[in-house]
């Protein structure tokens, strides 16, 4: 394949082979279709030269239809958990449709379409797990739910959960919101920040999701009790009921924090997402009296683990590689740039505002 010189990369070239940094990491895999972003991240790599497959661009002999159609069809193929991510995010869509309907929530469809989600968790990485388009227009409360059930699940199984709580954490993470379905979509969609009056009303989406689910008597009452208390705080400082303590049901102190990384990670109406890692630190401030301080702390520490090898960007621009975390300071790895290290334990004005899926 024709090997170009890193200015002459377009956008939409193809990579016809893996391009590795100088400590011999995967930087880009090949078959990646390139971005601007990528380009950038290049040549903040100080890479010279790729292997590019582009039409226009002479290739070699033995280069054949069939290995076209097997790359342009590699460049489009989901992972089976992107497919299963869609799949239940359509499913969400159907349910919270009906709701508003006033039927009744399909439990068996709903068990079976995280079931097959489930299956493929292996895969899911909280911080560079990229999600596919939407097939159709973007719900972003809807794709944070689904987050919350993939992550919901994840929490509960590195905090020793027992098997059959596992598949209810994991739809407790997916209803949690449910209760928007009857919050004013004005209020919902407001592009600026909400008037008092209107907090309130928003804050109802508690009881009104509390009140949805009570009915479904073939579900776990742990699900009806994660969409009531999610946004409850150990210390009564929370809504609706302002409980405290042991009153919270563990669905729900496992539902506030993966509701609470993914709210803060994801775009909104009214501002932009914030770095996965300064998030982090922002959950385990909040743990001290707040949220439950035994699962952030193994949220933090399992979500940051063997990320050695990870890439990611500086919020002064700088685009590196993550070569050692410390287990003490999880969220302030080291980070080569051009070879240097730039330990961010201690260079506190500086910390990693973007991480980089390779595949």
């Amino acid at each position: 394949m024709p090997i170009i010189p890193i200015a002459q990369v377009q956008a939409g070239d193809r990579l016809g082979s893996d391009v590795q940094t100088a400590l011999g990491s995967v930087l880009l895999q090949q078959g990646r279709t390139l971005s601007e972003r990528d380009a950038e991240i290049l040549q903040a790599f100080l890479i010279p030269s790729v292997d590019i497959r582009r039409n226009g661009l002479e290739e070699p002999d033995n280069v054949t239809a069939a290995d076209e159609i097997a790359v342009t069809t590699s460049e489009v193929k989901l992972t089976l958990l992107q497919q299963e991510f869609l799949n239940v995010e359509k499913l969400l869509k159907r349910i919270m449709s009906m709701f508003s309907s006033g039927l009744k929530l399909p439990v068996l469809d709903l068990r079976n379409g995280l079931n097959s989600l489930l299956e493929c968790m292996d895969e899911y990485n909280i911080l560079t797990f990229v999600a596919p388009p939407s097939s159709g227009p973007t719900d972003v409360m809807v794709r944070n739910s689904v987050f919350c059930a993939m992550t919901s699940y994840q929490l509960a199984k590195w905090n020793k959960f027992s098997e059959k709580d596992l598949l209810p954490i994991a739809m407790a993470g997916l209803l949690h919101d449910i209760g928007n379905v009857r919050v004013d979509s004005t209020i919902l969609n407001k592009p600026s920040h909400l008037t008092p009056e209107e907090i309130q009303e928003m804050r109802q989406h508690t009881v009104y999701g509390f009140r949805l689910l009570e009915g479904s008597t073939s579900m776990n009452q742990g699900v009806w009790l994660a969409a009531l208390q999610h946004h409850e705080r150990i210390d009564g400082s929370g809504y609706p009921m302002k409980v405290k303590g042991e009153k919270i049901h563990p669905y729900a102190k496992i539902v506030a924090i993966a509701d609470m990384y993914h709210a803060m990670t994801s775009n909104r109406n009214y501002r932009k997402a914030e770095s996965p890692y300064l998030v982090l630190e922002e959950l385990h401030a909040g743990s001290f009296g707040k949220l439950e301080p035994l699962y952030v702390q193994t949220f933090i520490e399992r979500t940051t683990q063997f990320h050695n090898g990870v890439f990611v960007k500086l919020n002064n621009g700088s685009i590196g590689e993550i070569v050692f975390s410390d287990r003490n300071h999880p969220t302030r790895p080291m980070v080569s740039i051009n070879g240097d290290i730039i330990n961010l334990g201690q260079n506190r004005q500086l910390f990693i505002c973007e991480v980089f899926s390779t595949k």
